[in-house]
């Protein structure tokens, strides 16, 4: 995984690899859609509302391990927002809504839910916990701006905790708030207090700020119950509370020609195609023409239509996580890691020349050294393929 990895901090170019060639050899993964900020229908209707931009955006995720409880988590805070009028309630259920996920109990894919606090707008993207679907919480994890980290009490850190730290802190996101999961099930509190000291231990180790990152211990299906109120909604409220005041609002990138990476795409009956992600930097407005480029593909067509969680956008601006109907295209001529782009404002390249940091053992990275030809899979906003890497002659590399 750590070889996967390793690549993904070159630099932000990397979106603009276009296809498999000579220097990008191997197949492309198939990935499977994840699930949408926005239902299959959300663009077949004209929008009933229109989103007001009265409080600063920010897109948070949970994370950790699987069956930690990071979906009921996400119910859990859609639950206690709604009564205030500040999200619509999301069962578990259609969160994982998809029948591969219903059947396993597991997240799959990275599933978006909308809510806000008194002082926030979120987007919040429930990542999978599980170790076969970690290219899927790349994607989710990538436009973050902040993480939930969530560790059951009665288990303490597991093996993913570790790899989703290690991912969170590769990607670049520079801040947490843990909430240690199931303190119901577990009797001893020195036991609970054991695993805080783990988990900021481990906080640190991966350089995060393990001493002041906040802590809240309760339960998420005590507050989807409605019972144990100090476990449970008390919990849930402490724990957006401190998202509000230890992930900050992000400096947004305005200035430049607007970037989307493409996560899904979607075809609505007697609408279009629908590409959604979240966009990158710039801003987006509804009318602009815009190229779709990657994998061998150079397409220009128009943006005709902007929502973000059913609501219609005029335009959207960096770190708005978006739908965008684009004119004249058809779903299967588009698929997941294009980049939508300002016609003419990047051009793809085959091959690329990096400065890279290796992960040495004790962070989780490579055992053995490599050389020139080595082919790790490259993980960048939603694409991964599998990459040659060329070193300067005579060069061996070392974790």
């Amino acid at each position: 995984m750590a070889a996967a990895t390793l690549l993904r901090a070159t630099p932000r170019f990397s979106g603009l690899c276009a296809s498999p060639t000579p220097f990008l050899q191997g197949r492309l993964r198939p990935l499977k859609a994840p699930a949408s900020p926005f239902l299959c229908r959300g663009l077949a209707v004209e929008a009933k509302k229109t989103y007001v931009r009265d409080k600063p955006h920010v897109n948070v995720g949970t994370i950790g391990h699987v069956d930690h409880g990071k979906t009921t988590l996400t119910a859990a805070i859609t639950k206690i927002l709604a009564e205030g009028g500040g999200a619509k309630f999301k069962k578990y259920e259609e969160i994982d809504n998809a029948p591969e996920e219903r059947a396993r109990g597991i997240t799959i894919n990275a599933a978006h839910v909308e809510y806000s606090t008194a002082a926030r707008h979120y987007a919040h993207t429930d990542c999978p916990g599980h170790a076969d679907y970690v290219k899927n919480m790349i994607t989710g994890t990538a436009p973050l701006d902040g993480c939930i980290l969530v560790v059951a009490a009665n288990d303490g850190p597991m093996p993913q905790t570790r790899e989703h730290l290690l991912l969170a802190k590769q990607i670049g996101v520079e801040h947490v708030v843990v909430y240690v999961n199931k303190a119901d099930a577990v009797q001893d509190s020195e036991m609970v207090e054991l695993v805080e000291l783990e988990i900021r231990e481990l906080l640190t180790e991966f350089g995060y700020k393990g001493e002041e990152t906040p802590v809240i211990v309760g339960s998420a299906l005590c507050a989807l119950e409605q019972r144990d109120p100090e476990l449970g909604v008390k919990s849930v409220q402490k724990l957006l509370d401190a998202v509000d005041t230890y992930i900050p609002v992000p400096t947004r990138d305005l200035e430049k020609p607007f970037l989307l990476p493409v996560e899904s795409v979607y075809s609505i009956p007697g609408r279009g195609t629908v590409v959604t992600g979240t966009l990158e930097r710039g801003i987006l407005k509804k009318g602009d023409e815009c190229e779709l480029l990657g994998h061998n593909k150079n397409i220009r067509t128009v943006v005709t239509g902007i929502e973000m969680f059913h609501k219609s956008l005029e335009r959207a601006e960096a770190g708005d996580n978006l739908g965008a109907l684009v004119r004249g295209l058809k779903r299967e001529d588009l698929r997941r890691g294009l980049v939508m782009v300002k016609p003419g404002s990047i051009q793809p390249h085959q091959k690329v020349e990096a400065q890279v940091y290796i992960l040495s053992k004790e962070e989780g990275g490579r055992h053995k050294p490599f050389v020139s030809h080595f082919m790790p899979v490259m993980f960048s906003l939603t694409w991964d393929m599998a990459c040659r890497v060329i070193l300067p002659p005579g060069k061996v590399c070392w974790g």
